[in-house]
């Protein structure tokens, strides 16, 4: 690698949502945050002073710097990253470019508080089927990769919540949960700034499955029907959010890119399609 690369915005972007996706480090300043309280997908803040303590961590991962504007600190961070033989790269004009480019960005002050290690705490009701593991595969792929999900009985879920500092979703009365006649993986897509036409397709596939109202879209039986399956695969609900992490990152590919694509046709090979 040489000792100056960058990737695009648009590039960046095809490479959300994917479970092999690089690390995102945004390293702007507080004030450069503050302008802006809103994070590329994925992406998590570092202080890009404090890097001697944290950059190490990274060592074998591919790894993009986010700055505010591209030629800033931004390209020190990314040398150092793989002076500790991170695979760093820069994205091409930094925040700014990417907002000016219309592309999504989660706004902070939607997500629960940290812990110590930088991860957002979820808690929900034990025993998944549909919404409650398609709303942390959308959270680990496009929000927090290191969030936790605590699942616990139905009745200890609020109680949760407040001891760990916690957001609960899918149970009534909170903010993640069903409105009207859409779920909460509908409503997180809203919130959080995530309405992109593949992941509003799969809102609709999984509304459909989680609702009980297959009419809604063919795909929607088949989300169902290998939810289900995966229930009864996993006495344990974090297996069964591991398993569920694949189920959905296939779903979500044929959202983006297979819509149109017969099983005839000659597909591309894994991560050739971009």
């Amino acid at each position: 690698m040489s000792a100056y690369t960058t990737i695009s915005p648009d590039k960046l972007s095809r490479l959300l949502g994917s479970p092999k996706g690089p690390t995102l480090i945004d390293t702007r300043q507080e004030a450069e945050f503050a302008s802006d309280p809103r994070l590329i997908p994925g992406a998590v803040r570092r202080d890009a002073g404090a890097i001697p303590l944290w950059g190490r961590t990274l060592a074998g991962t591919a790894t993009i710097v986010i700055g505010q504007r591209g030629a800033d600190r931004s390209h020190g961070v990314a040398a150092w990253l793989r002076h500790e033989g991170v695979r760093a790269e820069t994205l091409e004009g930094g925040h700014e470019a990417w907002a000016a480019a219309g592309l999504p960005l989660v706004p902070e002050m939607k997500l629960p508080p940290r812990d110590v290690q930088g991860r957002t705490i979820w808690v929900t009701r034990a025993r998944p089927k549909v919404d409650r593991i398609a709303c942390p595969w959308l959270i680990r792929r496009f929000v927090d990769p290191n969030a936790v999900f605590l699942f616990v009985p139905p009745a200890d879920v609020l109680g949760v919540a407040e001891t760990f500092q916690a957001a609960p979703f899918d149970v009534e009365g909170v903010f993640w949960s069903h409105r009207g006649a859409n779920c909460v993986f509908d409503a997180m897509v809203d919130e959080l700034g995530l309405k992109t036409e593949p992941l509003l397709r799969l809102a609709a596939i999984v509304r459909g499955a989680d609702t009980a109202r297959l009419d809604l879209v063919p795909e929607a039986a088949g989300l169902l029907a290998a939810s289900l399956g995966l229930s009864r695969l996993h006495a344990d609900d974090l297996d069964q959010l591991e398993a569920g992490l694949a189920l959905y990152d296939a779903f979500y590919r044929w959202c983006r890119d297979a819509v149109d694509e017969s099983h005839a046709a000659h597909a591309a090979a894994p991560g050739k399609r971009k």
